[in-house]
């Protein structure tokens, strides 16, 4: 996909114009991925030690400035010692949502992206204080045992039937 391609190589040129220490060993032309549901992009580590990172073909459609956040999240795992979310992937996230007005967070929401959100809901779980909706899609520790968690706001979850 040139497009994804030309992005992935503007969000690198950003990174580096902050210092980040993004790897030269990403493969430059980005998959797509035609089966991804839930997850926008993901970045793979290869045997050689290489990069590639693929986005979901749901952001076809995107904005570019979806598709540019999303592909710096993902270049952001190639950075040393930011295989996770942890404190320096924070940090860099924090230095390109400052520099370029992104919003570069742990998981993204469809509707933070723009994104249609076609996953099936099989589950629906309801915040007893807020309303919140919690919809899953996958009988998870969650679906199962609603009583061991709490909404945000401290209300308990009620599984919708």
């Amino acid at each position: 996909m040139d497009r994804f391609d030309e992005l992935l190589s503007r969000v690198l040129e950003q990174a580096r114009s902050l210092g980040i220490p993004v790897s030269g060993r990403i493969d430059p032309h980005v998959r797509v991925n035609r089966r991804a549901v839930t997850r926008f992009g993901c970045c793979i580590r290869q045997k050689d030690g290489s990069f590639v990172i693929e986005l979901t073909h749901r952001l076809l459609d995107a904005s570019d400035r979806a598709c540019l956040q999303t592909l710096a999240h993902e270049a952001l795992h190639t950075c040393p010692g930011c295989r996770n979310h942890g404190a320096l992937w924070r940090t860099y996230a924090g230095q390109m949502n400052a520099a370029f007005g992104y919003a570069i967070s742990r998981t993204g929401t469809c509707g933070e992206l723009g994104v249609p959100d076609e996953r099936p809901v099989r589950y629906l779980l309801v915040c007893s204080r807020c309303g919140r909706e919690f919809p899953r899609m996958k009988a998870s520790p969650l679906v199962r045992h609603p009583e061991r968690y709490r909404c945000r706001c401290g209300g308990t979850l009620l599984r919708k039937d």
